[in-house]
């Protein structure tokens, strides 16, 4: 299969690269040559920025694209009318952000989507991502009608992850200590191996099925603690979780995710079903994963192998957490 890969220098990018590669497929690669300036052996590079000139594209044909970085419709639209009749199957990854309703368990691709007042916005924020997102899809299906995937993605985790949400727990577990844990321990949670969503997303673009599918894991979520614990017994942890209640975080400054990453405060119901989503028509379709404690246990070679001394880029600092489990003890 000649393979055009749009995106492909970050975490999920690399991953579908990788798989394709070991699958033998012809991989081309078009982006600004900024995370990955020189293409691996055996994929071409064709440096371009999707927000501009596309013509770098002209006279090439493909029989499969994956868009990994389309956050505007725009972009996405440009991109097919650049690429007609020259491609034969285009997936687009999308997000579970862009459910409307994301408060209720059990979404599954049917449920309506978000929709955002001024539909030309070009900022990102959390108010706005999921809804883009949604019109990235109209876009992708009205551009491929009968030749589109749309993958609805949850978070996605494994080595090379650039935001280190996974392996902020990863680390704290690994280390054998205390660990802050936040609110509900019974809380839901879903994470996906970015290398089994990789090599279900190139079966898929190799069958060249169409249509919508969340693409999220657990099937069935496990537990915040169920979570920790499958964890902790793959990294050989000795480690003890300390749970510590919303209103003893709120009252500390600790409100969102980019502190406890996958934390979601009881206030903030309207997000309580996003480690929820029915993953069913995904898994029906051939996608399947590993136990979430080996990819537990990769992430933490990965961050062994990280440059020494290299900072987590989300999650509370070891010195703030050791403050607030001890103010918590003695509360």
């Amino acid at each position: 299969m000649r393979l055009l890969i749009i995106g492909g220098g970050v975490f999920l990018g690399r991953a579908l690269v990788a798989e394709a590669r070991a699958r033998g497929h012809e991989i081309t690669l078009f982006n600004r040559g900024v995370t990955s300036p020189v293409a691996e052996p055996g994929v071409v590079l064709i440096k371009g920025d999707r927000n501009g000139d596309l013509s770098a594209l002209d006279g090439r044909t493909w029989d499969a694209a994956i868009d990994t970085c389309g956050y505007f419709p725009r972009q996405v639209s440009r991109l097919l009318a650049a690429l007609a009749g020259r491609i034969g199957h285009y997936t687009f990854v999308s997000t579970v952000s862009a459910y409307a309703d994301l408060s209720r368990a059990g979404l599954s691709e049917s449920d309506e989507l978000a929709r955002i007042a001024d539909e030309s916005a070009e900022t990102v924020t959390m108010e706005s991502y999921g809804p883009l997102k949604a019109l990235c899809e109209v876009a992708a299906q009205r551009g491929m009608r009968d030749k589109c995937m749309v993958v609805r993605a949850g978070i996605i985790a494994g080595p090379d992850d650039p935001t280190d949400r996974f392996a902020y727990w990863v680390g704290r577990i690994a280390a054998g200590e205390e660990v802050l844990a936040a609110g509900n321990p019974l809380a839901p949670v879903q994470v996906i191996d970015v290398r089994d969503l990789a090599g279900w997303m190139i079966t898929m673009a190799e069958k060249k099925r169409t249509g919508v599918f969340n693409a999220v894991g657990p099937y069935v979520p496990v537990t915040m603690r169920r979570w920790f614990e499958l964890c902790a017994v793959d990294l050989n942890s000795t480690g003890r979780m300390v749970w510590v209640d919303d209103a003893f975080l709120v009252a500390h400054g600790i409100t969102d995710w980019m502190k406890l990453p996958f934390y979601i405060p009881a206030e903030e119901a309207r997000f309580a079903g996003m480690f929820a989503i029915n993953g069913s028509k995904s898994q029906a379709e051939g996608l399947t994963l590993r136990p979430l404690g080996r990819t537990a246990a990769d992430v933490w070679q990965w961050i062994q192998r990280r440059r020494a001394g290299t900072a987590m880029k989300t999650g509370l600092s070891r010195e703030l957490e050791r403050k607030l489990i001890e103010t918590w003890k003695r509360s």
